[in-house]
């Protein structure tokens, strides 16, 4: 590449890739760093510790439920519908409230909402960093809250706790914010699986809602945390801390006729307009509380006295409520039970949600779910009331939290049911359409967003990561040789340059060896400064930033961004270092435009029939391309015969 001639324009010719010669481009499905294997130990750990805090949370939940409300010391889980204290028990959530309140205020703001949306907040702001007492303080007020009635889960909470466990350790260790978010999330895996039983659904959901990517240095840990979690919670099972069987487990159930299926449309329907009903519900709620005249801290107060006269009239609403939950998949409850608890159970959850106390989703929203879908179940006529309750709960998790595959497998796997996978596929997508159809944003992502963020949960392929820099590198390239004066590459410049984007200059040899480069704006200072003496050579930068011509375009935007550049050379090989051209940042915007293009330019392709002759021809022609280009439009009245 010789710039003396005033025309000097160099083009390279660029290889023809070979079907094999993506194997020597040197890429894989997955990137999977080393720095994975160091993970699994940590995991293994977290997930220990996610299912011992599991554990210690339900019993605390136990202890306090116990004690409240019957007056007794007791480990066993249970309902507080079952109390015997009349309006005294208003006071109890009320009280709880007071608690939460007062941790929240001069303990740690963190402790209130459901948990999820923090975690979510933390992984995509806070660099993965929880602070350590928030694993202390959130499971203790979770358990006040939900121990006095609150009418909430505790997969929630335990889930930001968990995740907090794993921050905290990460934290010990001289760990990237990606392996902080990995093991953050093994945590909350690992939380949610020791309280389930659940150990898929909660690896699901984490790929779903917190990983916010689809690699094996995310999954494996996390896949880990909640294995481990679900072994150890196992081990307990014979001692009486957990039940060995599922949570809720259902009788073989028929297989839904046509009808059903039909039905199962309706239902997932009106799930999708349940999930718009519940989020505007609950932060219609919180709206209502921030206008109030006092301090946040005592909105829970208000909460727990909502709670306490809800649970007075459907003492049903109060709790966990598993055993609810049971009763409704086992069809033990009457049509009026039903919609009390629905309607009931949605007022209290809203405003308690609402008022910033500590507690989870997932088990009220299971708990409305199956409410509306044994409902459904007894008006559809020929229909079980048990199999809608189910159906119920699959959509109504996955129009609300909007996660599809893991309400698919949650419920599976809290009943061990798989004779519905059919219609729960159909409910589940209905439920989720309608629920983007009319919310901007889920029940979690509002939170997140109330807080200035906002969170894109879609997941698609990389644009930059199918071109390479081959495909789009300009090799048009104005080139220096060796030893040219600067006098003479300013006359250059100010000939050629001026038609051109190109701002970076490669100083070459003869045989278009790539020795370094120049930039346009340094030539014009020197200009200025009158010093413009020596050749290219004294002036430029020889450590020279590269790439290569099968490198993906994902790789050379991360190398641009890391090393503060716009401009890289393509060279040959690194070991030759020959110049192939420059690829720029119009380069790859221009590429991310290409790939945009499909999502945008909308064509026909084929025509069934053709409204002329020429249409035949043309139509024919589009099944059976020849080589060479399709000839333009306006000329195909040409070959059109007589």
């Amino acid at each position: 590449m010789n710039s003396q001639d005033s025309d000097s324009k160099t083009k390279t010719n660029r290889k023809k890739q070979t079907p094999s010669s993506g194997a020597a481009r040197g890429l894989s499905d997955f990137t999977m760093p080393r720095g994975v294997l160091k993970l699994i130990p940590l995991a293994i750990i977290i997930g220990i510790a996610g299912a011992f805090i599991a554990l210690i949370l339900l019993d605390l939940i136990a202890l306090i439920t116990n004690l409240l409300y019957y007056q007794h010391f007791d480990l066993t889980l249970i309902s507080p519908r079952h109390n015997t204290l009349g309006w005294l028990a208003v006071l109890i959530p009320m009280a709880g409230g007071l608690i939460v309140g007062f941790m929240a205020r001069y303990g740690s703001e963190r402790i209130r909402g459901h948990g999820i949306p923090e975690a979510m907040e933390t992984i995509l702001v806070g660099g993965s960093k929880v602070e350590p007492r928030l694993a202390i303080l959130k499971p203790i007020a979770s358990a006040v809250s939900i121990g006095t009635g609150g009418p909430f889960g505790a997969e929630g909470p335990i889930i930001l706790t968990g995740g907090a466990i794993g921050s905290v350790l990460a934290q010990f260790r001289n760990l990237t914010a990606i392996e902080r978010r990995s093991l953050l999330v093994a945590g909350a895996v690992a939380g949610m699986s020791a309280v389930f039983g659940t150990p898929v659904a909660a690896l699901v959901l984490g790929v779903e809602l917190l990983l916010f990517e689809w690699k094996p240095r995310s999954f494996i840990p996390a896949a880990v945390a909640s294995i481990v979690a679900d072994a150890v919670r196992q081990l307990f099972v014979n001692q009486g801390w957990m039940r060995g069987e599922p949570l809720f487990p259902v009788h073989r159930m028929a297989t839904l006729s046509s009808t059903g299926l039909l039905d199962a449309v309706i239902l997932g329907i009106i799930c999708g307009g349940m999930a718009w009903l519940l989020t505007k519900a609950v932060y219609g709620a919180e709206d209502l509380f921030g206008k109030l005249p006092i301090h946040w801290m005592w909105w829970p107060v208000l909460g727990g006295l909502i709670v306490g006269i809800g649970g007075v009239i459907e003492p049903h609403a109060l709790g966990v409520g598993y055993d609810t939950i049971a009763d409704e998949l086992a069809g033990n409850l009457a049509i009026t039970t039903l919609i009390s608890i629905f309607v009931v159970k949605l007022i209290v959850w809203a405003v308690a949600l609402g008022s910033g106390t500590s507690g989870g989703i997932l088990a009220p929203i299971l708990m409305m779910g199956a409410a509306l879908g044994g409902l459904l179940g007894i008006l559809f006529p020929g229909n079980i009331a048990t199999e809608w309750a189910l159906l119920g709960m699959a959509g109504a998790l996955a129009g609300v939290m909007r996660s599809p595959f893991t309400s698919i497998v949650f419920t599976i796997e809290l009943t061990h049911s798989t004779d519905l996978f059919l219609p729960l596929l159909i409910t589940v997508t209905l439920a989720h359409l309608i629920s983007v159809l009319t919310l901007k944003r889920s029940i979690l992502t509002e939170k997140v967003a109330r807080r200035g963020f906002h969170v894109l949960r879609e997941y698609a392929v990389e644009p930059l990561e199918v071109l390479f820099a081959e495909d789009v590198m300009s090799t048009d390239v104005l080139t220096i040789s060796t030893g040219t004066g600067m006098e003479e590459v300013k006359d250059m410049i100010q000939e050629q340059l001026h038609m051109r984007r190109q701002r970076l200059l490669p100083v070459v040899t003869s045989e278009g060896i790539l020795l370094g480069v120049i930039s346009w704006q340094d030539i014009m200072e020197k200009s200025l400064q009158g010093d413009l003496s020596g050749t290219v050579d004294d002036f430029m930068i020889k450590k020279v930033i590269t790439t290569l011509p099968e490198e993906s375009l994902r790789i050379i935007a991360d190398r641009m961004a890391a090393n503060h550049v716009g401009v890289l050379p393509v060279v040959e090989s690194l070991e030759k270092g020959k110049l192939c051209g420059l690829i720029t940042q119009f380069e790859l915007l221009a590429a991310r435009d290409r790939i945009l293009q499909e999502e945008r330019k909308r064509e026909r392709i084929l025509t069934l029939w053709p409204v002329s002759r020429a249409g035949v021809f043309s139509g024919i022609s589009s099944i059976f391309p020849s080589s060479g280009d399709r000839p333009p439009a306006k000329d195909t009245k040409k070959d059109t015969p007589p």
